[in-house]
């Protein structure tokens, strides 16, 4: 009886594996992209993509274990529910006050630390907002006149 639970229940794994979700993956820069909306200066850039545009662009990098079912649907969800709250590539399609809203909240996510989840950051460590990273965006905020977040 036991054989028979184990064989099941690797059944059921091996099919899991073959539903694979839809990956997150475009070509180059959208034409919508906060770069296109913004001058961004370089160094600022980088930070985003580095440590926002895997759960906040249409482009994201996957890990290898993406592959590995319940795991890559776990990180669909999770780009998903990213994507829904701030889309990067999306941004050019949002009204002028919720770009602002969203910047302004980005300006928060950074100074407080809560972005990057945590769980992101298990496994992505580089992902990190420094504080000189965290200087750097509200610094460009600040110069484009959102209203940035202060550590007080």
């Amino acid at each position: 009886m036991t054989r028979k639970i184990i064989i099941g229940v690797l059944m059921v794994l091996l099919v899991m594996q073959l539903l694979q979700p839809e990956k997150n993956k475009s070509e180059g820069i959208a034409a919508d992209d906060i770069s296109n909306t913004y001058k961004i200066p370089e160094a600022v850039h980088a930070v985003l993509v580095e440590k926002c545009y895997d759960c906040h662009s249409n482009n994201t990098r996957y890990p290898w274990y993406v592959h590995v079912q319940p795991i890559g649907w776990w990180l669909a969800s999770h780009i998903k529910e990213g994507k829904d709250h701030l889309n990067f590539s999306a941004f050019k399609t949002y009204s002028a006050n919720k770009a602002t809203d969203k910047l302004e909240e980005l300006s928060e996510a950074v100074t407080e630390g809560w972005m990057p989840l945590e769980s992101y950051l298990w496994l992505h460590r580089e992902a990190k907002v420094t504080p000189e990273d965290t200087q750097l965006i509200n610094n460009w905020l600040d110069s484009i006149g959102i209203t940035v977040k202060t550590g007080d």
